[in-house]
């Protein structure tokens, strides 16, 4: 039995596993029974479902359409349900704890404060609202014997016109909870080039950005995000592999945007289970992760929108253990990645790194000592 069986890992164990999260939205996550009592609580009326059951199974088949638009529609009823400081609250803590329930110890959670403004708020009273959210679902989680620590992503909408203002927001929240900016929505006719001043301001401000791109959209949109706006990571990134050619033989030839993005070691918030639903790729077998992590690209494991998906970290860990049969430590060097990859000080990923991480995996990775033990104790013929 080599190392390599060894280390695959169970359903269980990749539940128990430490996971680091850097792409998934607020208004993506949120739990169909939250959505229906909220929407109870607030009068609103158009949800297509009422049973939780449904309004789940609604939410994925809808987003499974193949078209990032398509896709982006089911977000009209997320985000009517989260526009007082009560719901936003709520939700933002059951997100905490919905990822830590799930072995997420780090995650970076975005969400656009533009979207949650028609019930009165403020952008600052959104942003206090799902800080304060966050930080008692911390605080739950630990009491359910957890441990999980999450920053907020403030986004602007990249078809709307407030980037600079939601940038400008990020940088006075940022020692309060804000870890970064991001520009999201539709890719195609809205370049990240439409907001270089908020991104020329970020810069400025010495501040962390990541920008969607090479999801919907190829190429240009992951070289203008790198070349024009200076993004620290991708958004998706996942159309990388259009730059690069894998001839008859094996032998693998890096355009130079490709090149450039692993040399530099650019961080890829790769979200398998999305990209199938939105059409950046035909399965799980053909995603580009199994590439990309042969070939050693910072590339990270996410969720992106965990209602819509109907996923989590968890179920994107056994796909793609079940795909490419990655064991443990395949799982802590996408983890490690990530972790590497965050908006919080070096020290800090550090000591997550050392203290938390490492010694997660080496706890799972030691499991099987324990139970060949018991099997060898098992097998002995009894003494008489």
């Amino acid at each position: 039995m080599t190392s390599q069986t060894l280390h695959t890992p169970t359903a269980d164990q990749i539940r128990r596993a430490p996971k680091v999260l850097l792409h998934d939205h607020l208004d993506g996550g949120l739990r169909p029974g939250t959505i229906i009592e909220i929407a109870r609580e607030t009068g609103y009326r158009d949800l297509p479902e009422t049973d939780v059951d449904k309004l789940g199974t609604w939410f994925r088949e809808a987003a499974d359409s193949g078209s990032l638009e398509r896709y982006l529609e089911t977000f009209a009823h997320t985000c009517a349900v989260m526009q007082t400081r009560e719901a936003l609250f709520r939700v933002a803590a059951e997100c905490a704890e919905d990822l830590a329930e799930d072995g997420v110890v780090y995650a970076e959670v975005r969400y656009a404060p533009e979207q949650h403004l028609e019930g009165g708020l403020t952008l600052e009273e959104v942003v206090e609202a799902v800080n304060e959210g966050f930080r008692e679902g911390e605080r739950i989680a630990r009491g359910n014997g957890h441990r999980i620590r999450v920053g907020a992503l403030l986004t602007a909408m990249r078809h709307a016109a407030r980037a600079l203002e939601i940038a400008e927001l990020a940088n006075r929240y940022r020692d309060l909870g804000v870890v970064g900016f991001d520009i999201a929505g539709a890719e195609a006719g809205f370049p990240p080039t439409r907001h270089l001043d908020a991104f020329e301001y970020l810069k400025r401000e010495n501040n962390h950005f990541t920008i969607h791109a090479g999801e919907a959209f190829g190429l240009p949109s992951i070289w203008q995000a790198l070349q024009w706006c200076g993004a620290d990571r991708l958004g998706h990134g996942v159309r990388i592999i259009d730059d690069i050619q894998v001839s008859d033989d094996g032998q693998v030839q890096l355009g130079r945007l490709a090149a450039y993005v692993r040399d530099k070691r650019i961080p890829l918030e790769l979200c398998p289970t999305s990209n199938l639903q939105t059409g950046a790729a035909q399965s799980y077998a053909e995603h580009p992760i199994g590439l990309l992590r042969e070939l050693h690209f910072r590339a990270t494991v996410n969720t992106d929108n965990r209602l819509m998906g109907a996923t989590s970290m968890s179920r994107e860990f056994e796909l793609l253990t079940d795909t490419f049969g990655y064991t443990l430590d395949d799982m802590q060097w996408f983890t490690v990645n990530a972790m590497k990859s965050a908006f919080i000080p070096f020290d800090e990923r550090l000591a997550m790194i050392n203290d938390v991480i490492k010694p997660g995996y080496a706890e799972l990775k030691s499991e099987w000592l324990f139970r060949q033990t018991a099997t060898t104790s098992e097998s002995l013929p009894e003494q008489s």
